[in-house]
C-alpha cells in the first residue's frame, strides 16, 4: 500500500488586515492618551477664589509675616529661630491646632519658606495659607 504525501501547509501570516489593525491601535492610543502642556507657574498672591471656613477660632493660631520679614504670632514679634518652639508650645496645649499662615503681598517667599521649615521641624503639618479675597467691584 502506497501512501500519498499531503501538500505542505504554508506557515505564512495573513497580512491583509494588518493595516486595519495598526490603524485601530493608533487611533486607540491617540484617543486614550492625555497630552499635557507645561504652562509654567502663574503666581499672583495673595488673592483667593474660594473661601473655606475654619472649624473654630480657638483651634487657629495666626502666624503673620510682614513685608520686612518680621514674624508675628498672637501679636508678638518672634525671631525666626523661635517660631518652632512657640508653635510647639501651643500644640502641646491644643493638639488639633491649625496654623493660619498669613503673608504680606510684598513679603519675600524665602521668609515664608523658612517659617514653613520651622513648622515642619516641630511636625506642625496642619497649615492653612490665608489670603484676602478681592472684593467684586
Amino acid at each position: 500500500m502506497k501512501f500519498t504525501r499531503k501538500a505542505k501547509v504554508g506557515s505564512a501570516i495573513p497580512t491583509a488586515s494588518m493595516a486595519d489593525i495598526s490603524f485601530l491601535l493608533l487611533v486607540f492610543f491617540m484617543v486614550s492618551t492625555v497630552f499635557v502642556r507645561y504652562r509654567g507657574v502663574p503666581v499672583e498672591l495673595p488673592e483667593a477664589e474660594k473661601i473655606e471656613k475654619l472649624e473654630s477660632r480657638r483651634n487657629v493660631l495666626q502666624v503673620w509675616v510682614s513685608s520686612e520679614g518680621i514674624v508675628s504670632i498672637e501679636d508678638r514679634n518672634i525671631p525666626l529661630a523661635e517660631v518652632g518652639k512657640v508653635v510647639h508650645r501651643h500644640m502641646t496645649v491644643n493638639p488639633r491646632l491649625i496654623i493660619s499662615l498669613r503673608g504680606d503681598k510684598d513679603s519675600e517667599f524665602g521668609v515664608i519658606s523658612d517659617v514653613m521649615e520651622e513648622l515642619r521641624k516641630v511636625e506642625a503639618l496642619r497649615v492653612n495659607f490665608s489670603t484676602k479675597r478681592e472684593l467684586d467691584q
